[in-house]
This record gives C-alpha cells, sequence and structure tokens, in this order.
C-alpha cells in the first residue's frame, strides 16, 4: 500500500473513530456502537485509497456486493449499509460533506417474518409447575423467567437490576434501559412469589461465599450473572418444557407485550413499560396479535358472517 493510500485509508478510520465517539457521547446502545464499529471498520478496509469525495452510490452498492461474496446475511448487509449512512448523515452535520452516496442505495429486502410468540397456554406451563432438572439455580432461574415474561424486560435490563432497584411496596422495579434511560416497570405476585422464594437463598449463598454484591441476580460463584448466562438458562428451561430451541430472553418480552395487547391493554401503556421511545416500535404487536384481531372481526361485525 502506497504513502497516498495509506493516509486516505487513515481519514476514512479517523472518521469512523470521531463518529462512534459521539455515539458514545450521545448514550447510543453499547450494543449498536459495536456493531457499528464492526461495520466500519469493513467498509474503511473496502474504501482503501479513495476519499470521500470519490466516493459514490456505485462504490457503496459495491461494497454491499463484496459483503455478500464473503458470506454475510442480508440482515448484516442491511445493517452494514445503515451503518454506513449514519456515518454519511454525521459528516454532512460536521460540514465534511454535501451529499449521502448511500441514500441512493436500496436496503436488502428482508423477510417479513415475525418472531414466533408462545401461547398464553405455553407460557403458563413453563412458569406452572417445579422448574426442570436442568435449572442449575431453580429459584433464581423461576425468578428470572418471572421478570422476563412478567415485566417484558431486556436481558440487558434484567442482568443490571440491583437488589435495591426493587420497591416490594409499591410491586415495582426501577429499570435502566437503552440511553441510560430510567422508567419503573410493575412486577406481578407470581414475580412477587419467586422474590421471597430466591432473596433469602440468595443471601445465604453471598454469606457462605463471604461475598457482598448489589446484583440482584448472582451466579453460583457470587457474581453477578451475564446476559449470555440468561440467555442459556432460558433456552435450557423452555426446551426441557417442551417449547422451541429459538426460545430466548428476547421471546419472553415478545410474549409480554404480545399477550397485553390479546387482553386488552392500551397500547401506550405497554409502550411505557417496554420502554420503546416510538410507539411505531410497540406497533409491531398489533402484526403479532393480527390473528387474534380477525378472529374478533369474523365472530363480532354483521358483514363478516
Amino acid at each position: 500500500m502506497t504513502q497516498m493510500s495509506k493516509q486516505a485509508h487513515t481519514v476514512v478510520e479517523k472518521a469512523a473513530t470521531q463518529f462512534l465517539r459521539s455515539l458514545r457521547q450521545r448514550n447510543v446502545s453499547v450494543h449498536t456502537i459495536k456493531a457499528y464499529a464492526g461495520d466500519l471498520k469493513n467498509f474503511a478496509g473496502y474504501i482503501g485509497s479513495h476519499d470521500w469525495r470519490a466516493i459514490d452510490h456505485v462504490t457503496i452498492r459495491s461494497f454491499l456486493s463484496h459483503l455478500y461474496e464473503r458470506g454475510l446475511s442480508k440482515t448484516s448487509v442491511a445493517r452494514s449499509l445503515a451503518a454506513v449512512r449514519s456515518l454519511y448523515r454525521w459528516l454532512a452535520q460536521e460540514g465534511v460533506v454535501e451529499q449521502n452516496p448511500a441514500a441512493l442505495v436500496s436496503t436488502p429486502k428482508l423477510p417479513k417474518k415475525l418472531p414466533r410468540v408462545p401461547t398464553i397456554e405455553e407460557m403458563n406451563s413453563v412458569l406452572d409447575g417445579q422448574m426442570p432438572e436442568v435449572a442449575p439455580f431453580p429459584q433464581r432461574d423461576r425468578l428470572i423467567l418471572e421478570l422476563l415474561y412478567g415485566c417484558g424486560i431486556r436481558n440487558s435490563e434484567l442482568a443490571g437490576i440491583n437488589v435495591d432497584d426493587i420497591r416490594l411496596s409499591s410491586e415495582a422495579i426501577l429499570i435502566r434501559g437503552k440511553g441510560k434511560k430510567e422508567r419503573y416497570v410493575p412486577f406481578g405476585d407470581s414475580a412477587k412469589v419467586a422474590l421471597a422464594a430466591y432473596l433469602p437463598v440468595r443471601q445465604q449463598l453471598l454469606l457462605k461465599l463471604k461475598r457482598n454484591i448489589p446484583a440482584l441476580l448472582v451466579n453460583q460463584r457470587g457474581g453477578r450473572l451475564t446476559t449470555r448466562s440468561i440467555g442459556r438458562i432460558v433456552k435450557n428451561i423452555a426446551v426441557a418444557k417442551g417449547l422451541s430451541p429459538d426460545v430466548h430472553p428476547h421471546t419472553l418480552r415478545h410474549a409480554f407485550g404480545t399477550h397485553m395487547l390479546e387482553e386488552g391493554a392500551d397500547l401506550r401503556a405497554i409502550q411505557e413499560m417496554l420502554g420503546h421511545e416510538r410507539l411505531s416500535t410497540t406497533q409491531r404487536y398489533t402484526q403479532l396479535s393480527m390473528k387474534q384481531v380477525l378472529q374478533v372481526y369474523d365472530q363480532t361485525h354483521p358483514r363478516a358472517k
């Protein structure tokens, strides 16, 4: 690579680094920043000796083709394009470029596949009765399921809960969501029972290990339970209880939103509990519940009979 090429490459990388720093300052999700960092590193590597003026929509289309050739999925390629578009929007705000060539590139068409959500009956079958043998810490693992499904919180939000965040008297939990936004989420009797069963066992474990940590959910070594461990626990219990191996913590969040809507909850109330910034995000659950809507229509509208 020539000196000129290295210098031009550095310009793209430097811009990407500054852009990612601006995202951190805006409290954008850590997961989003990590994904964008990888996508923009690929983009900078592909661009090589080009500077901003030499990059047009054809170049960006070629970059996407390059990603397909490397075996990336449509979802990954679409995310890479989103990262490049966001970078260009920031560059325009900073006065570095005047146009966004990525805006002229069509987003790969993704299959409109809505997640399969367990039915209310299936969720009750998982939560009722004893925890299966695959649950290494039954009291804690029941609480994990009760909070994910009963509160509709994200895996990362669950892992971040501290004991002091629980307001037993008002039956609510302080949740720290995306962008460090805080909200209170109510919990029901089932979660309250699960908490009452788990907290003394947690205390005994920490006393035995001579540990004192604020985390609500702890592992057998007395450390905070990770999101990866929570995902593994949820999947193992779901499979043992007869559900699909595709079940993960976010599935229970989807189930929360869908079942609340099916039972007549207000969409804005669900939005508040899920911590969605936009109502349009919550409205995805209306698609998940369309089957029930059609049934109600068929049963009640005079012209449907």
